[in-house]
């Protein structure tokens, strides 16, 4: 199932049922699951992990060195989860040794055509990144988060579950979980209802997410006299204290 033209170094280990189309290079260090298929011309550089039944789509450059110019050749990583789709032009970095050594997307991501993920970035579940969206490095990205089209994205930057980010959005603080987020630069737009519905998130949860939301970004509060209130005044259900610790616990800051 690999196309004669395909180039793959013998120290690759390929499952038997990976598909490689023409011109592919696969190189040393590198392992592909079971069912995944790795599209026309792509490349796959060293050190790169990729789970079960990912598509990738032709064009695509996975695991270059990353782009900074504190790097020497050091030997890190990059794992893609299973069930990911990376559509053409994508471009994926491997770590670097100040980051931590490894850039890692998670499970059942989709990457349209375009988007870069730079090094030491982590990506959760279920992530969707529309096109050109870009993150610089040491990003943090949680599960069933969505970034729309020419998104930009600070290094260092951490997004909470469940929120989205409006297309050509330029993000430079964190973004907390089950929020709209956009412009330039962005800015809270509340809570994300229509993906949080999509989720089959109950209604009771929405409301005290709501409350929280009031609470923190509404009427003025500093962040701690906001914690505070939330603690006394919103029931502590899972999600609400996800959402006050992101806030608590932000190094860069929180989008307002």
């Amino acid at each position: 199932m690999i196309h004669p033209t395909a180039i793959v170094d013998p120290l690759a280990e390929i499952d038997s049922n990976v598909t490689i189309g023409p011109y592919a290079l696969i190189k040393s260090d590198v392992r592909i699951g079971s069912g995944t298929t790795i599209g026309p011309y792509t490349i796959i550089d060293q050190y790169v992990t990729i789970g079960e039944n990912c598509q990738i789509f032709q064009y695509a450059s996975v695991g270059g060195a990353p782009q900074d110019l504190k790097f020497h050749g050091e030997k890190t990583f990059l794992t893609i989860g299973r069930g990911t789709i990376i559509r053409e032009f994508v471009t994926i970095n491997r770590g670097t040794e100040f980051g931590g050594g490894i850039t890692q997307v998670g499970e059942e991501n989709y990457l349209m055509a375009y988007t870069h993920i730079a090094h030491d970035c982590k990506t959760g579940k279920q992530v969707i990144l529309a096109n050109n969206s870009t993150l610089a490095g040491h990003i943090i990205i949680g599960n069933n988060v969505t970034v729309g089209g020419l998104v930009a994205i600070h290094q260092f930057v951490q997004i909470g579950d469940f929120a989205y980010i409006g297309g050509k959005s330029a993000v430079v603080k964190d973004i907390p979980p089950y929020v709209i987020a956009a412009g330039d630069r962005a800015t809270l737009h509340g809570l994300n209802n229509v993906g949080l519905k999509r989720h089959q998130f109950p209604k009771s949860t929405l409301q005290q997410l709501k409350k929280a939301y009031r609470i923190f970004f509404r009427i003025g509060l500093t962040v701690k006299q906001a914690s505070e209130r939330v603690k006394a005044e919103v029931e502590p259900i899972p999600e609400v204290k996800n959402f006050t610790e992101f806030i608590m616990e932000s190094n860069r800051g929180v989008t307002r």
